[in-house]
């Protein structure tokens, strides 16, 4: 349940989740996801072929107002796994096409935003899906208590709620980082069995992958995420269905650690994956 109030030029909305109620302005919202400049910078996974952009083209018709044309209309070529921020769903992982369309029911989401900096792999005795790298830098189980238990929250008994994980360092650079030279932080196997431990429902991070970027392709974390036995492609009566993973976002260092109403916005794709747009409202 959604409403409204308008006193003095304020805009107030209230809505129920999880049976609490929540107050905010929705006038006053945060998009934590990154635009997709076609042709342009752009952050890239994997040294995929990067996202472009063409007018249309048939005979004496172009879809290029620059170029003589009556409107603007082109083709876009993109990998929504690899160009920018995305949800996902256990589609991902199965032989069967489950569409991220069917999976995502939640319209807003109470979401935590939390802040780590991810350690060197050889520091800590938590595990992982592959040998870890010299350089590998990794969030664990510890920095993920540590994380949540340091941020205060007004309510803790909300079920199907979002993490949302910010990495350290965090800059701008993001918005356009190539990830084929370097690989970027990712989970601890323990780590992402703390997180579906706390039943938190849809996760959010600043990374291109839970996994490591290469690791075989045995993706063991998301596989945890979704309960999804190692190795299988098929779903089972206890997979989590409903739950997302949304990654390659951004939060800029002025939005506080806290807690948040969520709003994640997808493109309509019948796919395992969509480009995606989550958006924050602070709670009142």
């Amino acid at each position: 349940m959604c409403d409204s109030v308008a006193d003095a030029g304020f805009v107030m909305g209230t809505i129920q989740v999880g049976g609490a109620t929540f107050a905010f302005d929705p006038e006053k919202f945060i998009d934590i996801s990154i635009p997709l400049h076609f042709n342009g910078p752009q952050p890239n996974a994997y040294g995929v072929e990067r996202a472009r952009a063409r007018p249309c083209e048939a005979g004496a018709l172009v879809g290029d107002t620059r170029r003589g044309g009556s409107v603007n209309f082109e083709q876009y070529t993109f990998i929504p796994h690899c160009s920018g921020t995305h949800t996902e769903c256990v589609g991902h992982i199965t032989h069967e096409r489950i569409s991220v369309r069917d999976c995502l029911k939640d319209v807003f989401i109470l979401a935590r935003l939390v802040t780590a900096e991810p350690e060197q792999a050889s520091e800590t005795d938590e595990s992982f899906t592959v040998v870890a790298g010299d350089n590998d830098r990794v969030i664990t189980r510890k920095l993920l208590l540590s994380a949540i238990g340091s941020t205060t929250f007004k309510i803790d008994t909300v079920p199907d709620m979002a993490l949302i994980l910010r990495t350290l360092p965090n800059d701008d650079t993001k918005l356009t980082r190539d990830y084929s030279d370097n690989i970027p932080p990712y989970f601890s196997t323990e780590a992402i069995e703390y997180i579906v431990e706390c039943g938190f429902k849809h996760l959010l991070v600043d990374i291109p992958s839970i996994d490591r970027i290469f690791d075989e392709g045995k993706l063991v974390n998301h596989r945890l995420f979704w309960n999804v036995e190692a190795g299988s492609h098929e779903v089972n009566d206890d997979s989590r269905f409903n739950s997302t993973i949304t990654e390659l976002i951004y939060v800029p260092n002025e939005i506080a650690d806290g807690e948040y109403l969520l709003n994640l916005q997808i493109a309509p794709f019948a796919s395992d994956c969509a480009p995606s747009r989550p958006v924050l409202f602070k709670t009142i």
